[in-house]
């Protein structure tokens, strides 16, 4: 798993990205709120795996469903990822679903690498490239080089 802040910062990758596909996709609305909304669900999705486990109503803050098990479960976040996309310009909440998707698809990745890995469709895969909160800066690193990539293809060499 990689780090709070790992998720923090590669979920505003994400968010950026998200904000560059609802923009390109001529879906950003009345002066780009749209994709400024999508950039913060981006964010909030990228921490979201994680929150979606516990048991925030409660004083303990247990976990309620064990960790990287449904809310880590890469089919559900590609599929949302997905149907968001194709609604982009027919649902009005579909670039805050998208954002949060974009997030939630960042956190996985950013999770895979590390043993305990992450349930891509049934059970758990694992990288096996370095262990739990190390290495975050490459992750990171790695997500922000994918926005400013997708972001420039989208916005500067855009047909």
């Amino acid at each position: 798993m990689a780090s709070h802040n790992a998720h923090h910062s590669t979920g505003l990758a994400a968010g950026l990205i998200a904000a560059a596909v609802v923009e390109h996709a001529g879906a950003a609305g009345f002066c780009h709120m749209w994709s400024l909304l999508a950039l913060l669900m981006g964010t909030l999705g990228g921490t979201a795996p994680d929150w979606l486990e516990v048991k925030w109503w409660t004083r303990k803050r247990k976990l309620w469903i064990t960790h990287r098990t449904w809310t880590h479960w890469g089919l559900g976040w590609l599929a949302l990822l997905a149907w968001s996309y194709w609604s982009l310009n027919e649902q009005t909440w579909a670039p805050l679903s998208f954002g949060f998707a974009a997030g939630g698809v960042m956190h996985l990745l950013a999770d895979w690498p590390n043993p305990l890995g992450v349930p891509w469709i049934a059970k758990r895969r694992s990288l096996h490239l370095w262990k739990s909160g190390r290495c975050d800066l490459i992750v990171i690193a790695l997500a922000w080089g994918a926005a400013f990539i997708v972001a420039d293809k989208l916005y500067f060499h855009a047909p």
